[in-house]
């Protein structure tokens, strides 16, 4: 199986690398940035509840102690 998976990928990878160069930009654009959008949505979600998880211990009128 794992076999299978890695020669279906090197043909994969061989075929973008020797796509027409607006063929691999279009790919870039539909499949990429969306993912790296999605990530950086997410890292940025865990980081805001990770700071408010370990941020300082504030007082009642909002300033640090």
């Amino acid at each position: 199986m794992v076999n299978g998976l890695a020669d279906w990928w090197d043909g994969v990878e061989l075929w973008l690398a020797q796509a027409w160069f607006p063929v691999q930009f279009v790919l870039v654009m539909v499949v990429v940035v969306p993912l790296c959008l999605l990530a950086a949505w997410a890292i940025d979600k865990l980081v805001g509840r990770l700071s408010h998880w370990f941020g300082p211990a504030r007082d009642d009128d909002g300033h640090s102690s």
